[in-house]
């Protein structure tokens, strides 16, 4: 009993996911040294990178192999994401994934075209028959590719728990390559964590670049912090051979020696991804800290604000923090702060030229940046009912910045002795809970599982030359799930049947959005904040043939603007499979067999607006 328990004690201290490992064979050349271009932990545009990606040469065509007996539980053809892709389940409940497949093998390729003409549809996603497509250690399953949303040749390879949540294929101690380059330290950033902080004397966020110094970084001068304040760093790894970007799987904080805050990336649980984006700033500083309502499960401890850095005025502290990749290469940054007393009075006390008034939000703080006053600095804050005055936080080169916490009431306006404004923040929308906001111009429906964090809601209104815009918070804020949202009385009297809403963003690109008419509203989802606008499309995709005949059709396809939503090709009235390729905007045939196309040629391009070009012609 005693043995069974110890045994029993040490297996709960290993990982899930390694206690059933097994010996892999690795999906491309294995035996073989092979160059990565992407690891576990790297940093995508908002996502974690779920796998490794393996170079294929440059080329389309390299075999792709199982690592491990099993059987074929789901396939998926399709345009963007991960392409062509393939997932087998392992006797040990293990999966593993390959993805961005140029094709599938034979005996694959054959049950998914017939299920395609059953359900005559060009992209589809099949859960086949543990029966079906059994696979064995070292089969070929298809070949590498460059489909989907790949920017080159190469497979996407991932391995999976039997709950489906990613683990690093590192840590099945693959032979195949290698490591002893060490990561890049670019940036570090300091940041205050609540209305108290400060950093340098200020509530800003505050960037310093560190120096390279006998192989480890340091900032030279001491930051001065006063209250609760993060760390935040802009990092990545390097391998041997490539010249590519990985991410850093490990991060360990220790202050004056002593453990403080560890970030360890080994694992992924889909369901909880997109909290990525609370774990990053601008999709490049790592937060060494946790963010409120952060789900991650990576860090240690796990608390709220966990990793932040205090210190009392006078004391010094030493900070250190371990980068490390998964074969053990690091780099070690070194910065010292001192705590110091908030600061009222910063720089000049000349009365600044500027006399705008500049608004902003951190989280829960709501922060003004105003001109200086002859008629008092006390400003009046209007929340409901009540009138509270609170004075300057500080006054920075003769002008007064106000913190303002919004747990405390969302203001209704704020008297600034020179000025009242009233800002754009109206509610607090709470984490995790269902929720509806409504005025004379919009509804905003919030499901439970919407949000990342407490959101303090802001809305715009203004107009363009096709009708109303509406902003709702801003385009660098995230959602983790859509929210619905009604434009109300647009006012809108142009063709509604080709107007929908898009997505504007900074730089004055739109994206095509959609959306139902409802009378003189507009009803839309949207997984992203930012503005929003209404515009129309009336201009049919195009169709270029570039080859029909009895063996094969090919098409190029383009939409400018909405964008290419479906399309369908039917000979003699029956119906044929279209591969798509976007990238080269190409589509081609596919047969079901082998017989020659003979009759009337049927094409349909419809855009996301609805408008459909047809192609016809016949092959004799």
């Amino acid at each position: 009993m005693k043995s069974s328990s110890f045994l029993f004690i040490i297996l709960l201290a290993v990982p899930f996911w390694l206690q059933a490992q097994s010996n892999y064979l690795f999906p491309v050349k294995p035996g073989q040294t092979n160059l990565l271009s992407g690891n576990f932990s790297e940093i995508r545009p908002n996502h974690f990178h779920s796998g490794i990606d393996v170079k294929i040469g440059g080329v389309d065509g390299e075999p792709i192999l199982a690592i491990e007996d099993g059987y074929v539980y789901r396939i998926k053809l399709s345009t963007l994401g991960y392409g062509n892709i393939v997932y087998i389940k392992h006797p040990n409940g293990q999966s593993s994934v390959y993805a961005h497949l140029r094709n599938f093998s034979p005996k694959i390729q054959e049950f998914m075209r017939q299920e395609l003409y059953v359900a005559e549809k060009n992209e589809l996603e099949v859960f086949p028959d543990p029966s079906f497509l059994p696979v064995k250690r070292g089969e070929v399953i298809g070949n590498g590719g460059n489909t989907g949303s790949s920017g080159g040749p190469h497979l996407h390879f991932e391995i999976r728990d039997s709950l489906d949540r990613a683990i690093d294929p590192f840590s099945f101690n693959f032979k195949e390559y290698t490591d002893k380059t060490a990561p890049v330290l670019y940036k570090v950033a300091l940041r205050p964590l609540d209305a108290q902080a400060r950093v340098n004397g200020k509530f800003q966020r505050m960037e310093f670049t560190p120096v390279l110094e006998g192989g480890r970084y340091i900032l030279k001068s001491p930051v001065k912090i006063s209250g609760r304040v993060g760390l935040e760093v802009h990092a990545i790894d390097k391998m041997d051979m490539v010249s590519n970007v990985f991410g850093v799987p490990t991060f360990e904080m220790s202050v004056n020696g002593n453990k403080h805050f560890r970030v360890h990336l080994d694992h992924l649980d889909f369901n909880k991804g997109r909290f990525f984006l609370t774990h990053m700033h601008q999709n490049r500083f790592i937060r060494l800290y946790r963010y409120p309502n952060n789900q991650l499960a990576i860090y240690s401890p796990d608390t709220t604000y966990a990793g932040a850095i205090e210190a009392r005025i006078g004391e010094r502290k030493d900070i250190s923090v371990l980068l490390q990749d998964y074969f053990g290469n690091s780099r070690t940054l070194k910065l010292q702060v001192v705590g110091e007393k908030a600061p009222e009075i910063i720089g000049s006390t000349a009365p600044s030229p500027n006399k705008t008034t500049k608004v902003s939000y951190e989280r829960e703080t709501m922060v003004i940046e105003t001109g200086s006053s002859e008629a008092g600095t006390l400003a009046k804050v209007f929340v409901r009912s009540q009138e509270m005055e609170i004075p300057p936080a500080y006054t920075a080169d003769g002008r007064r910045t106000y913190l303002w916490d919004m747990y405390f009431g969302v203001p209704d306006s704020i008297d600034l002795c020179t000025e009242i404004i009233k800002p754009q923040a109206i509610v607090r929308i709470p984490f995790g809970e269902e929720y509806s906001f409504a005025n004379r111009d919009v509804e905003i429906n919030f499901a439970e599982n919407a949000l990342l964090d407490d959101l303090f809601l802001r809305v715009d209104h203004g107009s363009n030359g096709n009708g109303p815009t509406l902003k709702i918070n801003s385009s660098s804020e995230y959602l983790r799930n859509p929210i619905e949202v009604l434009m109300r009385d647009t006012g809108f009297s142009g063709d509604k049947t080709t107007t929908h809403v898009y997505h504007l963003a900074d730089n004055g690109r739109k994206t095509f959005v959609g959306g139902q008419w409802e009378s003189d509203n507009i009803r839309f989802k949207t997984r992203n904040f930012g503005t929003f606008v209404l515009d129309f499309d009336r201009t049919k995709p195009s169709i270029s043939p570039v080859r029909v005949n009895a063996s094969e059709m090919r098409f190029i396809i383009k939409d400018d603007k909405s964008g290419i939503k479906d399309f369908e090709a039917r000979v003699d009235g029956k119906w044929v499979l279209m591969r798509y390729e976007h990238k080269q905007n190409v589509i081609w045939s596919e047969k079901l067999d082998k017989q020659p196309f003979k009759g009337e040629v049927l094409l349909k391009v419809r855009d996301q607006a609805g408008n459909e070009a047809v192609y016809r012609t016949k092959i004799q």
